[in-house]
């Protein structure tokens, strides 16, 4: 792998599993009704992720690497931008954030209470949302 591979990652990488990320696909539009629901017992987190950007995908190694979360405490969305772009713009109206890549959203109680998006995304604690 050349030094940017090393750095930003390689897209042959499968980008939402072998993370030790307990990641559930979020391909479609119901499923917001499911994180809005589930979001009134505990945090619900959606993570929006382009697999032709340098960026987003460095910035998922960085999340993946900084993840320290027990089994159970937040449910983890992965969303592929590329292949549900219908659902990435659900979620914008949805939750009233205007779009970005990458993205991370926390819902709790049916709102997002935080979100943000590229290098900012690593400043989010998980662990203060449980």
């Amino acid at each position: 792998m050349g030094i940017f591979g090393g750095l930003f990652g390689s897209k042959r990488e499968d980008e939402g599993s072998s993370s030790g990320i307990p990641w559930i696909p979020l391909n479609a539009v119901d499923q917001l009704n499911t994180i809005k629901e589930a979001s009134n017992g505990r945090p619900q987190v959606i993570f929006k992720h382009s697999t032709s950007c340098g960026i987003s995908r460095m910035v998922l190694n960085m999340f993946k690497s900084s993840y320290g979360l027990e089994d159970g405490q937040m449910d983890l969305y992965f969303l592929d931008l590329l292949a549900n772009r219908d659902v990435s713009n659900a979620v914008a109206s949805e939750f009233g954030v205007m779009h970005q890549s990458p993205q991370l959203l926390i819902v709790k109680n049916g709102v997002v209470v935080i979100h943000d998006s590229h290098g900012s995304i690593s400043d989010i604690k998980l662990e203060q949302f449980i």
